[in-house]
Parts: C-alpha cells; sequence; structure tokens
C-alpha cells in the first residue's frame, strides 16, 4: 500500500453530510489481509464515535481483531446502511475469532451534551466500564472565503468536531481506570493550515490542544491521551465535502502522491490503545500522511 505510484478516483460527488460509504468508488479499504493481529486489546472495551465508516470503521475492525469488544456511534436516519455493514463485520470477527463481547452501535448527534451522556450510560448499562475512548466524529464544508462561513455553519463543525470530544470525554472519563486510553482524531490541517476548510483546520488545531492539556490533567490517574493526524484518506467526507475535480486529484499533493486507506491509518490507534506498545506515550499526536514532515 505505500507504493509511490500515482492513483486517481472517479469523479463522484454526494450532496449530504455524512457521508455515505456505500455509495463510494472504489469503496474506502477498512479491513486487509496484511494486518496481523496479536490480542493487544483483548478483554478491553472501546468505544469509537464516527465508528460506521471510513478511519473509524478501520478502527472498529482493528480493534475487535486485537480482542476488544467494540461500541460505534453513527448518525441516526442517515448512516444506518454503513452502521448496518460494519456490524456485521464485527460480529463476523466476534464469531470466527471468539473475543470480545456482541458490538453495538448507538445512534446519536454528539455535539449536544446530553446525548454524549446518553451514550456513555448505554455503554456502562452493557458493559460497566471503558478501557478505550476514541473521538472521532467529524465533518467539513469547502469555502474559499472566511465571509462564506455562516455563524449556523461554524457552529456545527465545532459541535461536531471539538465540542463531541470534550463531552464524550467527560462522561466517559468517570468509568476509565488506570491503563486506560483516550485516543483523538486531528487532521494534517492543524499542523500546515488549509485555506478553503478554515472552520474544520480550527477545530484540528483544537483537538490538539485539548489532547496535549488533557493527557497532563490525566496523567496522574494512569489514563493516557494520543492523537493521531492523519493525511489525505479516502473516507466518506470526501466526496460529501469537495467537488467532483477535487475528488479526482485527492491525495495527490502529498510525497507519496496518492491518498491513504482507513486500513493504513487504524494500525496507529492500536498502537496508542495497547499499553503493551505505547505505555510510556501521553499527550502525542502520530503523522500518517504519506510523507508530509511535520514541524521539522
Amino acid at each position: 500500500m505505500a507504493s509511490q505510484k500515482e492513483t486517481s478516483f472517479p469523479a463522484q460527488r454526494q450532496d449530504t453530510q455524512p457521508g455515505k460509504e456505500h455509495v463510494m468508488d472504489p469503496t474506502p479499504q477498512a479491513a486487509t489481509h496484511q494486518y496481523k493481529p496479536a490480542n493487544k486489546l483483548q478483554g478491553k472495551v472501546a468505544v469509537v464515535t464516527g465508528g460506521d465508516s471510513g478511519i473509524g470503521r478501520a478502527v472498529c475492525y482493528c480493534f475487535a481483531r486485537e480482542g476488544s469488544t467494540v461500541v460505534f456511534t453513527y448518525v441516526k436516519s442517515q448512516e444506518e446502511k454503513d452502521a448496518n455493514d460494519t456490524l456485521d463485520m464485527l460480529r463476523d470477527i466476534t464469531k470466527q475469532h471468539g473475543s470480545g463481547r456482541e458490538p453495538m452501535a448507538i445512534p446519536a448527534d454528539l455535539g449536544f451534551e446530553d446525548n454524549c451522556r446518553k451514550v456513555i450510560d448505554e455503554v456502562i448499562n452493557a458493559h460497566g466500564h471503558i478501557d478505550i475512548l476514541v473521538n472521532n466524529a467529524a465533518e467539513q464544508y469547502v469555502q474559499t472565503s472566511i465571509q462564506e462561513i455562516s455563524e449556523e455553519q461554524l457552529e456545527r463543525v465545532f459541535r461536531t468536531n471539538i465540542f463531541s470530544y470534550f463531552f464524550m470525554t467527560k462522561y466517559a472519563v468517570k468509568h476509565m481506570k488506570e491503563g486506560a486510553s483516550i485516543i483523538n482524531t486531528t487532521s494534517i490541517n492543524a499542523y500546515k493550515g488549509n485555506a478553503k476548510l478554515l472552520d474544520y483546520t480550527s477545530t484540528k488545531g483544537a483537538i490538539v490542544a485539548f489532547t496535549r492539556g488533557l493527557a497532563l490533567q490525566l496523567v496522574e490517574k494512569g489514563i493516557r491521551v494520543n492523537g493521531v493526524a492523519p493525511g489525505p484518506v479516502w473516507t466518506p467526507l470526501i466526496p460529501a465535502s469537495m467537488h467532483e475535480d477535487m475528488v479526482k486529484s485527492f491525495g495527490k499533493e502529498v510525497p507519496m502522491q496518492r491518498a491513504g486507506q482507513p486500513s493504513e491509518i487504524a494500525p496507529s490507534y492500536v498502537f496508542l490503545a495497547s499499553n503493551v506498545d505505547s505505555s510510556y506515550i501521553t499527550g502525542q499526536v502520530l503523522h500518517p500522511n504519506g510523507g508530509v514532515v511535520i514541524n521539522g
């Protein structure tokens, strides 16, 4: 998958967000036969926001392969097909490998505090505790000028992309013990900027600061907090937010000259979730981005 060969995507456009993975061409790669699990998350309970598709689905797949019980959220009435597909995938893993308990999919708009509380309550009622929280839900809109960004859009993007991270963590951390892990999805755009995604980029910068501050706050409790800052990745967010010409050339700007697949990003989350691999790492961000040097 790390080939330098240039790739292009067919022109395509989805008119609404959240985007839908099952109508994309090609379908994003959530799983790969090259992934070799090692029971790194055996017996853990993991919550993944936005886990129905894209990077979230790939994270759910890898966590389940590593023995974790997986709970993920999705947007009700808009992501049902993708959520059901992900649930079926996770159930197959559970049956085939006999690890983890029955996966759960919880519909919720996480931009509002009470909805996040209800999600965590449902997880606790089912499993009693949380070992891993992955804050991953996001939305974005392409605009060329700050004058095009309405107050309504600005609030919506911040609610989804950073308010949800605060709220989910606020309620989850009560049920997390020493050895637990919180992983936040930020973006390459937080480090290099993006003129056409100004509000989205602002939220991703906030996530970096949130990750660093929260890591310091929770270190005495033995809870690690880290982030992942992907580069261009082929997910439903792309055709749902970008013009067709941008989709065709998506990812070519990085040194590898191609977009990444979700399956190439998810192992970073496994690494950060596993105390075997990353017990001495907190307040840090991994950069699977196709070769872009960050803060060099």
